[in-house]
């Protein structure tokens, strides 16, 4: 049983392109002796058609008779291409920058928002990128639009907005799985811009004004209940001293004075005064007596 059930699999990793490693057959071995034969008569005027330079981030995959030599791709360096026979196709191993145009979306909160973002891969299987898919770089651009718009359809405006990195996070690794079988291995994905209308954008900035407000007036009746503890507690400390409320009271007059130059008219209370008073009452009094 377990082997009939794998047999499907090892026949489908059989069938993929590139993968074969049947040899040429007897009329292969005939047309690839005939077209060295046909190098050996032309040289050197051959060699220059046939060795090729590939450079450090290329790589070659070459086709004999319609079959990949070696079952692998060449490079860098010289290669030797056999006219007449052979077909090979450069393959650039570099990053690749893949810009997604502003794709119209509409989220799962049925708000409608452009959103267009980037994608890094590079081709890590140069065979894989030649032989399963038609045009990788077009249908790696095509697949992340679709991804793009799959993903952000099963999320909320705010949850787009917050969680940019979590999306373009899950949206890479489904780009990831689904072209491990083209070779391309996807780096990074990043979301550029999220583009929401206008009139949405002024609902959202008068809500958001409205949540500040509410907020300040919250955190203002805080402080004012705070304060009037504080006022209470210093009452109660004043209360029991009474001079100290008059000694609150002239340094809030120095804080006053020292601020700005200006003249101050304040009640001064008798009480304090009792002792300067006595004294020129009594200095009064002694010179009336002098006068008599």
């Amino acid at each position: 049983m377990d082997s009939g059930a794998s047999s499907p699999e090892k026949q489908d990793k059989e069938n993929l392109v590139g993968i074969n490693k049947n040899q040429l057959g007897v009329c292969g071995w005939i047309l690839f002796l005939l077209s060295l034969l046909l190098v050996i008569i032309t040289f050197p005027i051959s060699i220059w058609m046939c060795v090729k330079i590939i450079k450090e981030y290329e790589r070659a995959v070459v086709f004999r008779l319609g079959r990949i030599q070696a079952g692998k791709a060449k490079g860098p360096g010289l290669i030797l291409v056999l006219p007449c026979i052979d077909v090979f196709v450069k393959v650039d191993l570099r990053t690749v920058t893949c810009n997604i145009p502003p794709q119209e979306i509409l989220t799962r909160d049925s708000v409608t928002t452009q959103v267009d973002g980037v994608v890094y891969y590079r081709i890590y299987s140069a065979v894989s990128a030649v032989a399963n898919v038609h045009d990788v770089h077009q249908a790696t651009f095509l697949l992340a639009q679709t991804t793009l718009r799959n993903v952000l359809g099963t999320q909320t405006l705010s949850q787009i907005l917050a969680g940019r990195e979590e999306i373009a996070h899950s949206i890479q690794t489904l780009l990831d799985d689904a072209t491990e079988l083209w070779g391309i291995r996807v780096a990074r994905v990043e979301i550029k811009d999220v583009r929401i209308p206008v009139q949405l954008q002024r609902s959202m900035a008068a809500e958001a004004e409205a949540t500040r407000e509410a907020r300040a007036r919250v955190l203002a009746a805080e402080g004012e209940m705070n304060a009037s503890k504080s006022l209470k507690s210093a009452s109660m400390v004043l209360a029991e001293s009474p001079i100290a409320l008059q000694l609150r009271y002239l340094q809030t007059l120095t804080t006053v004075a020292t601020e700005k130059n200006s003249t101050i008219v304040f009640p001064l209370p008798m009480n304090i005064l009792e002792g300067i008073g006595g004294v020129s009452y009594d200095s009064n009094k002694i010179v009336s007596k002098n006068k008599v």
